[in-house]
């Protein structure tokens, strides 16, 4: 699986990052980042934690849909996935971004 990091800029000077997956579809998606240096050092903290099981928050939307949050060691949010049809959806992205999270590819599009 090819797996890299788009970096982008919002037109109010914000920046974000999204982790793809093959075909291009979402993995994770980042916070907004006032700075780019901010959102370069969230791409490496995916990449730190991403490995670890215990780094993600399975959650359940209103909807029914599952999703997840992946979290730093100090339990802040760094990424939110899409939302799933149902929890072996989200399983396999989960496994998906652990397996390839650490990818050094970082496609700059600021």
């Amino acid at each position: 699986m090819t797996v890299l990091f788009e970096l982008s800029k919002s037109s109010d000077g914000q920046f974000r990052f999204v982790l793809k997956g093959d075909g291009a579809e979402a993995l994770l998606t980042s916070e907004l980042y006032k700075t780019k240096a901010s959102a370069e050092n969230g791409i490496a903290s995916v990449q730190t934690n991403c490995a670890n099981e215990a780094r993600y928050e399975r959650k359940t939307a209103a909807n029914g849909k599952a999703f997840f949050n992946l979290k730093a060691s100090n339990g802040q949010v760094i990424g939110t996935s899409p939302m799933y049809v149902d929890e072996p959806a989200r399983e396999a992205a989960i496994a998906s971004l652990r397996a390839h999270g650490a990818a050094t590819t970082v496609k700059d599009n600021t």
